[in-house]
């Protein structure tokens, strides 16, 4: 069975201005059409989270170079600039919602700018976008202990399934943190596959509930967002990340032993 690279582009906000808590991960109006005007120029092929782990679980063929178009958190200007722009080029999409940040009913306050709420949701996926899970209040999963990481998988899923008459198949971490504990558990709490980050390529070898993503920013140009699509310099355009991410990773594994330390004590 083939294990082709495919590009599943991460995006968050989509905004003229937006927040400063979401500036450096929100793609302007324009770029973002440019950038969907590129994808179409090229050739690719978009199609949804489902629909690639899917194709890639039963052997069947693929578009010619798909491509993936996901959107995290649930930020109000995915409905406002995103979607018109996927409508005129016909793209499908994913959007991975965390239930406790949107407008409405279920709303924790935690939104970092201007978020949908559960109408605009439901045109979104009339439209064809998929829409995933991203957690209920967006926590670093793999620091939950067993009963809050289940409490936040069950919450978000049944919110999502009761405003949209569909559980939702797909799943992405928050942050892109993951453990095979927290993979154990976004599986037991029914999702097909699940998303990370990692800024490569995503491959079938990863696994249904690892494949990776690349972070498209507000400083994204044109020409990097094409090597990008087709797995260009991948290395050298998130040096920085992954040396942060390796770091980060040492204080998180850290913080675990102490916990587990401190509970071997009780």
């Amino acid at each position: 069975m083939s294990d082709a690279a495919v590009p599943i582009l991460m995006y968050h906000a989509v905004a003229s201005a937006p927040a400063d808590a979401t500036r450096a991960l929100s793609v302007a109006p324009e770029a973002f059409a440019e950038q969907m005007a590129l994808v179409g120029d090229l050739g690719l092929t978009p199609v949804t989270t489902a629909g690639l782990a899917a194709a890639w679980r039963s052997g069947r063929g693929l578009p010619a170079r798909p491509v993936l178009i996901t959107f995290d958190d649930g930020y109000e200007g995915v409905h406002r600039h995103a979607l018109p722009v996927l409508a005129r080029h016909g793209f499908p999409a994913t959007l991975f919602v965390t239930t406790g940040w949107l407008r409405g009913a279920h709303d924790t306050g935690g939104g970092l700018d201007t978020m949908l709420d559960w109408q605009q949701v439901r045109d979104l996926a009339d439209s064809g976008v998929e829409i995933g899970g991203h957690s209920h209040t967006h926590p670093q999963l793999d620091q939950l202990d067993d009963t809050a990481l289940r409490a936040e998988l069950v919450r978000g899923t049944g919110i999502v399934t009761a405003e949209l008459g569909a559980r939702p198949l797909s799943f992405a971490y928050p942050y892109g943190y993951s453990s095979r504990r927290v993979r154990q558990a976004v599986r037991a709490a029914g999702y097909a596959q699940a998303l990370a980050v990692g800024n490569g390529l995503a491959r079938r070898r990863q696994g249904p509930y690892a494949l990776r993503r690349l972070t498209v920013r507000r400083a994204t140009g044109i020409e990097e967002f094409g090597r990008l699509l087709q797995g260009r310099a991948l290395a050298r355009a998130f040096a920085r990340d992954r040396a942060l991410t390796r770091g980060y990773a040492l204080v998180r594994r850290a913080r675990q032993a102490r916990r587990k330390a401190l509970g071997s004590r009780d």
